[in-house]
């Protein structure tokens, strides 16, 4: 006599890791509702409803709770979660181009370009004599953060492939001599820089989402919508890719211009999340790591999530930046180095029992 052996029923675990987007979805919203609730003010119920009571003759309704809801605290929570979305998504791009766990925007200087590109604008351009329109500001920074990473990034590509036969320990070198490059630029621009320029210097290089607006907000959603757009036309030549770039050839995936856009891509994201936020370190490190370790390599789901994650990560933080030491609020970048450095040495320390450090 047989006895049938009945299928065990799945545990709460394996039933998250069979729909990732819809539990990143409920942290993603539960962290919006604990960030609105964070601050100084505290926000009532009718302060929801302030902006459609327009009394007439009213230019502003807003007061008070209501004001800092609608045009502080709102704004900068959608910056917060569209820039780690960007941070995320590019991080991902990164690793999958370079087929390099360990690859980053911010460890591969891509980051450090964009605010080299900034602080150049801020002192020399104020230096020659051209005082911009603060309307302007918005544009011409990230302009010259997007030339600075995107010439980061062409200059690490070409120089991992042509001086270091495209191994992971040279490209990880290159990254940390542009950063060091960067590095010394930017003192530069420190020692050159004038008082009022000190102080947006200190905004580059700490990191800070306290210049959130809807302007800036909207520009930033069409820029993301944009790239991810594009993106999801990439991910299958980025599957094929992780085979290497020969056997990728072979299947027909055109590596140069899947590199171009890549790297195009990474420097836009990267480029107008520093010149907007300064620098912010570790997300795209961090994101695409946690996703890959619950649901594996596909980069077609490795995208979009870590987009997810990344949005998590620094709502996260740039909420313990502004709450825990009200009134005066601490640099998002300090918390987000707290998260991403245990959990680099965390992940050195899991290759070196792999065998693979």
């Amino acid at each position: 006599m047989t006895s049938a052996v009945l299928p065990s029923r799945p545990n709460l675990w394996t039933r998250l890791q069979a729909r990732p987007a819809w539990v990143l979805a409920a942290v993603l919203l539960a962290c919006v509702w604990l960030a609105l609730g964070a601050g100084a003010v505290q926000v009532a119920a009718g302060d929801w409803l302030a902006p459609f009571a327009v009394r007439h003759g009213d230019e502003s309704p807003l007061s008070g709770s209501a004001w800092v809801l609608w045009h502080l605290r709102l704004p900068r929570i959608g910056l917060a979660v569209l820039v780690g979305a960007a941070l995320g998504l590019s991080g991902a791009l990164t690793q999958g181009l370079f087929r390099n766990p360990l690859a980053d925007p911010g460890l591969l200087g891509v980051t450090s370009g964009a605010a080299c590109a900034a602080a150049l604008t801020i002192v020399f351009l104020a230096a020659a004599g051209s005082p911009v329109p603060m309307a302007w500001r918005y544009w011409l920074l990230p302009t010259a953060a997007f030339v600075g990473a995107i010439g980061v990034c062409f200059v690490l590509d070409r120089v991992a492939r042509w001086l270091t036969a495209d191994s992971i320990a040279g490209l990880l070198l290159t990254g940390i001599a542009l950063n060091a490059l960067a590095a010394a630029i930017i003192g530069l621009c420190t020692y050159l820089a004038t008082d009022e320029q000190l102080r947006s210097l200190s905004f580059w290089t700490l990191g800070s989402l306290a210049g959130a607006s809807w302007p800036v907000l909207g520009a930033l959603l069409a820029l993301v919508l944009a790239a991810l757009w594009q993106v999801r036309r990439l991910l299958r030549a980025m599957n094929a890719l992780a085979l290497g770039e020969a056997a990728a050839a072979h299947i027909g995936v055109d590596v140069r211009h899947l590199r171009g856009w890549v790297i195009v891509l990474v420097a836009l994201l990267c480029g107008f999340a520093v010149a907007w936020c300064g620098m912010i370190g570790f997300i795209g490190l961090v994101a695409p790591h946690i996703v890959r370790s619950f649901i594996g390599p596909d980069q077609r789901l490795v995208a979009p999530l870590s987009m997810a994650v990344g949005a998590i990560l620094l709502l996260v933080a740039d909420t313990l930046a502004r709450s825990v030491a009200i009134p005066a609020e601490i640099p998002v970048g300090i918390f987000t180095a707290l998260f991403g450095a245990p959990f680099f040495l965390a992940l050195l320390m899991g290759a070196r029992k792999r065998g693979l450090a």
